[in-house]
């Protein structure tokens, strides 16, 4: 198990292979996005998508899934997240594509409050197979520090 303190600025990782099927574009679009584009090919033709593309929101969902299986192979002592700041999609994701994930902490901060906990930013970088950028974002994620470990 990793914990705040062992978290060092410049630490990066890839992972991931998530493959992007029609079935679970048009599922998630129906009940969280269901813009024509991302639910009709006849639609998404007529738009700059060419094609059926993902909602950046399913292209978020799966990113957080790909984020958890690594930290089933890399565990971390996650406490949840503050947030997300300077999300971007970059490209369009399709059906047919296959995502990855790289991070690279850019900063580490022992909470003033809370001394069981830390934060850490890191870059969220989102590849498609051809290794082109589909989606970008900086995770402020909550991470417990060792000492909280050992008092509980």
């Amino acid at each position: 198990m990793r914990y705040f303190e062992d978290i060092a600025v410049g630490d990066t990782a890839r992972f991931g292979s998530y493959p992007v099927t029609r079935g679970a574009v048009i599922d998630f679009a129906r009940q969280y996005d269901p813009q024509p584009f991302h639910l009709s090919d006849e639609a998404a033709a007529q738009t700059h998508f060419g094609r059926l593309a993902a909602s950046g929101w399913h292209s978020c969902a799966m990113t957080m899934a790909m984020l958890v299986e690594q930290w089933k192979v890399d565990p971390v002592a996650s406490l949840g997240a503050a947030g997300i700041d300077e999300l971007r999609w970059r490209r369009p994701v399709y059906p047919g594509d296959t995502l990855s994930c790289e991070t690279e902490v850019l900063t580490t901060r022992p909470s003033s409050s809370r001394p069981e906990m830390g934060s850490v930013a890191s870059r969220v970088t989102v590849r498609n197979q051809d290794d082109q950028v589909v989606m970008t974002f900086i995770s402020q994620a909550l991470i417990a520090t060792r000492a909280a470990q050992s008092a509980g």
